[in-house]
């Protein structure tokens, strides 16, 4: 398991915050997601996502349906970061 913290902007936060179409995308590959807004009112928002593993999530995020989805959502695609938690140190 995975834990990312993803930041980008949005055309609408309140359309993408009611999309069902985060959980219809992530649910059934067993990611969850939290999501997070920006309280200063900018339209850049967060996810913390829990992914099975990094090879899933990359499959995933570069298919058709994740395009249409952020297509949907209003995902301005070029604003994306991802940051990954590191591997606890043995």
């Amino acid at each position: 398991m995975a834990t990312l913290l993803i930041f980008h902007e949005v055309d609408d936060v309140n359309h993408w915050l009611s999309s069902p179409r985060r959980q219809e995308l992530f649910g059934p590959m067993g990611m969850t997601v939290r999501t997070f807004v920006d309280p200063e009112k900018t339209n850049r928002v967060g996810l913390i996502v829990d992914v099975p593993d990094m090879d899933t999530f990359q499959r995933m995020m570069e298919s058709e349906a994740a395009a249409d989805a952020m297509e949907f959502d209003g995902v301005r695609r070029d604003t994306i970061l991802t940051l990954v938690e590191p591997e606890p140190s043995t």
